[in-house]
């Protein structure tokens, strides 16, 4: 990965962070089973995996609360850790899981004229946020390059007119429906939310998914299902891009004892949940699922926050992997 960039460079050695983390008393409740830890919201929370409107629902919620768009900074790495996305063939479609408010799709779309985002997320309130960002940023052609839908790909899986169905005729027979004009997802079926632009035609797979902060919201024994949907919709020897929190990130360290769901699994005081990855959790997951792993390794930044004057240790994983050809 490149190091011309604070985003790109090793500032630490995990192991070092692992070997430090793993020796403080104080932090051994991150180690420990979840049953040797007193946590009153377990019950809560294992139910409300079963129930993925609950979690569709706390990241409505969510974005709601942050709907100036000032919380989350336009993710411009994405294209020095994924050049992928610049040098491919001419009109390539990329499936981005997972959108929120549409800071990984801009630098996308921005970087390379002639490609065509399919967004989706469980929130309809991120793909309002999404569709409202990338109009506002005036992009050449952008009407006909970037296609939200809304879809909770961990539990009921994509719709078939992302891979080869001769699914068109049925979406052809729905009526119009606008994101903006959505005021409740029941509305439209979970599954079927798609831009009318795009009932035309099935699209026969896509080149590219991007993963980027999303596998890590999904309840782990939902992992499996949710990675073998992407594969399920790349072409073959499409690629997947991978990044995500990786194990000791400074976000896992604080949170409390009772906010632990289950080992390196985490809720939030607002409902929603966050994952630890390490690189053997990820490289399992997605070879059993048929990818073939092309990169795998820990991103380790150390950044510092000015105005309280501390510095920060962040761990993501970044990888990527290849569907055979």
């Amino acid at each position: 990965m490149s190091g011309d960039c604070e985003y790109h460079t090793n500032d630490f050695e995990w192991d070092q962070l692992r070997q430090e983390i793993e020796s403080d008393p104080s932090l051994r409740y991150h180690l420990l089973p979840l049953h040797t830890i007193t946590n009153p919201s377990s019950s809560q929370s294992q139910s409300q995996s079963l129930f993925p409107s609950q979690d569709s629902e706390a990241w409505n919620k969510f974005h709601t609360r942050h709907s100036t768009g000032k919380f989350f900074k336009e993710r411009r790495y994405i294209l020095k850790e994924f050049p992928e996305l610049l040098s491919c063939n001419e009109y390539s479609k990329v499936l981005e899981v997972g959108c929120g408010n549409g800071s990984t799709v801009l630098p996308i779309l921005r970087g390379k004229q002639s490609i065509t985002v399919y967004s989706c997320d469980c929130s309809i309130e991120a793909l309002k946020r999404a569709e409202e960002m990338i109009y506002a940023a005036d992009l050449v052609s952008v009407k006909d390059r970037f296609h939200p839908f809304l879809c909770d790909f961990s539990f009921i899986g994509f719709p078939k007119w992302l891979a080869c169905d001769p699914c068109s005729e049925g979406f052809l027979q729905k009526q119009d429906i606008f994101l903006s004009d959505v005021k409740d997802t029941r509305e439209a079926g979970i599954n079927d939310f798609v831009s009318l632009k795009e009932r035309k035609c099935c699209l026969g797979g896509v080149d590219f998914v991007t993963l980027i902060f999303t596998l890590s919201a999904v309840p782990i024994h939902r992992m499996p299902k949710a990675i073998e949907a992407c594969f399920s919709v790349l072409k073959p020897g499409g690629l997947l891009l991978f990044r995500d929190y990786g194990l000791y990130d400074m976000t896992m360290l604080r949170f409390e004892p009772n906010k632990k769901l289950g080992s390196r699994e985490y809720m939030r005081s607002d409902g929603t949940r966050s994952y630890f990855f390490c690189l053997d959790t990820v490289r399992d997951l997605f070879t059993r699922a048929g990818f073939n792993e092309i990169e795998l390794e820990y991103c380790c930044v150390k950044s510092v926050n000015r105005r309280k004057g501390k510095s920060m240790r962040r761990v993501w994983v970044h990888g990527k992997f290849q569907k055979p050809a």
